[in-house]
C-alpha cells in the first residue's frame, strides 16, 4: 500500500466534505481502539475542528486510559483538537432499568442491551455534533462494513461520513504505524467493548481480521468447496455472517409502489 497517498487523499477528501458541506469539522467516539485512533488522527489532521468524545459505558479502565493517552496525545499535536468525556453509564443504568425483561424468556436481551450501548453513544455523538456544527465521522473498517457486518445499526453504524470503509483491518494498523499513533493504540487488541465481560472480536467472531480478510477478497468468486482445513472454517463464518448482515449493509428496502395507483 502507498501510505502516504492513502493519508493525504483521505485527509483531503474529508476536508473538501466538510467544506462543501459548511461545516466546522469533525466529531469522532475515542474508544481507544486502532480504527477510531487512526479516523481520529486523519481528522486532524484536516485542520478543521476536530472534537474527540470517550463515552465509557461500564467500560474497564484501560480501555479509557487508552483513550486518554490518544487524545491528549493528538491535543499536543494539533491546536484544532478538543476533547471531552461523557460517562453514559448513569444514563445506561436508567435504561437497563426500563428494558430490562427476564433472561430466560428472551435470551438474545443481552445482545439487545450491547446494541443500545452502541446506539447510546452515536446519540451522543449526534447532540454534540450538531451543536458545534460537526459531521459524526464513522471509525467502521471494510471487513466490518462490508464483509461481516460487525456493527450496530444506527449505533456505530449511524455515520455522517466512513473515510476508512474501504480499508482492511490489516491496512489500518499500518496507517497507526505511519501515523506514529501511541504505542498502546498500535498494539490494542480489536474489542467493540460492548460487553460487561473482555471479548475481544476475535473471541466473538471466531477468525482473526486477516483470516476474514482473505475470504472477503475472494468472496464470490469461490464457494466453501474450493476451501479445506482453517480456511474453509473461515469462510463458512464469513458466508454465514456476510448472509446474516444484509440488512445493515444493503440499503433499506422501499416498498415501491406503481405510479398508477398513486395518480388515480
Amino acid at each position: 500500500m502507498q501510505t502516504q497517498k492513502v493519508i493525504d487523499h483521505i485527509v483531503a477528501w474529508l476536508k473538501d466534505y466538510a467544506v462543501k458541506a459548511n461545516v466546522k469539522g469533525y466529531v469522532i467516539g475515542v474508544s481507544g481502539g486502532v480504527d477510531s485512533g487512526v479516523v481520529s488522527t486523519l481528522a486532524a489532521m484536516t485542520g478543521l475542528k476536530t472534537l474527540l468524545i470517550e463515552m465509557p459505558i461500564r467500560q474497564k479502565p484501560d480501555q479509557v486510559n487508552r483513550a486518554w493517552e490518544h487524545m491528549n496525545d493528538l491535543k499536543s499535536k494539533f491546536p484544532n483538537v478538543e476533547a471531552m468525556s461523557v460517562n453514559l453509564t448513569p444514563a445506561f443504568e436508567e435504561l437497563y432499568r426500563t428494558f430490562d425483561v427476564k433472561d430466560d424468556l428472551y435470551p438474545n436481551e443481552k445482545l439487545a442491551f450491547a446494541n443500545t450501548r452502541a446506539r447510546l453513544r452515536m446519540l451522543t455523538l449526534y447532540y454534540y455534533g450538531q451543536i458545534n456544527s460537526l459531521l459524526v465521522c464513522g471509525t467502521g473498517n471494510k471487513v466490518e462494513d462490508f464483509g461481516i457486518g460487525f456493527y450496530t445499526k444506527y449505533g456505530d453504524g449511524g455515520v455522517d461520513v466512513s473515510p476508512i470503509a474501504d480499508l482492511y483491518k490489516t491496512e489500518v494498523y499500518t496507517l497507526a504505524r505511519a501515523l506514529n499513533l501511541v504505542k498502546n493504540i498500535q498494539e490494542a487488541i480489536p474489542t467493540d467493548g460492548l460487553w460487561d465481560v473482555d471479548r475481544t472480536d476475535e473471541q466473538q467472531i471466531g477468525a482473526t481480521y486477516p483470516e476474514l480478510e482473505k475470504i472477503q477478497k475472494e468472496y464470490g468468486t469461490k464457494t466453501a468447496d474450493d476451501y479445506e482445513g482453517r480456511d474453509k472454517e473461515v469462510f463458512l463464518i464469513f458466508d454465514r455472517m456476510h448472509k446474516a448482515a444484509k440488512h445493515k449493509i444493503n440499503p433499506i428496502p422501499v416498498c415501491n409502489i406503481p405510479e398508477e395507483w398513486k395518480n388515480d
